[in-house]
């Protein structure tokens, strides 16, 4: 019998694969459990426009992810910090207040767990960090620390 997989089954099939089995082993185990669907037409269908739409996701999420990298290419952002008596920073700058200040001047919303800081940011200078924006695709920008 042939059955679409709704859930990975260890030795028999992952998501969304079309698979002979035995009709007993579907009849029995996999479509009762709602492990699986029996392979009609209809079932066929809704399959095809699942993959569709998680393709036309996938396409949009690249689509977006390459704009951002347009807009982030060759940018610098500036970040104000306190500074304590001996010319340190008090703390340190983080990837979440890249990704505040990437939202703040350049208006692009940044994941701050997708910033890559070259290193970490304790004192008043120049920095470089790379953003991962989706696989295959990211941007470096330079970010300046200054007193405030």
């Amino acid at each position: 019998m042939k059955v679409i997989f709704l859930q990975d089954v260890k030795g028999s099939g992952k998501k969304g694969e079309v698979k002979n089995v035995a009709d007993g082993y579907a009849r029995n185990m996999l479509i009762p459990k709602g492990f699986a669907v029996e392979a009609n037409a209809r079932n066929m269908a809704e399959l095809a426009g699942q993959q569709a739409s998680a393709q036309h996701k996938i396409d949009m999420e690249i689509k977006s992810a390459k704009e951002s990298a347009e807009k982030l290419r060759g940018q610098k952002i500036t970040i104000t910090a306190k500074a304590g008596s001996n010319g340190k920073l008090f703390g340190s700058v983080t990837a979440g207040n890249v990704a505040d200040t990437i939202k703040a001047q350049l208006g692009i919303d940044v994941d701050k767990k997708k910033i890559s800081l070259s290193t970490d940011i304790k004192n008043f200078g120049s920095y470089n960090a790379v953003i991962k924006l989706y696989n295959g695709i990211s941007e470096k920008i330079d970010i300046e620390v200054d007193e405030g």
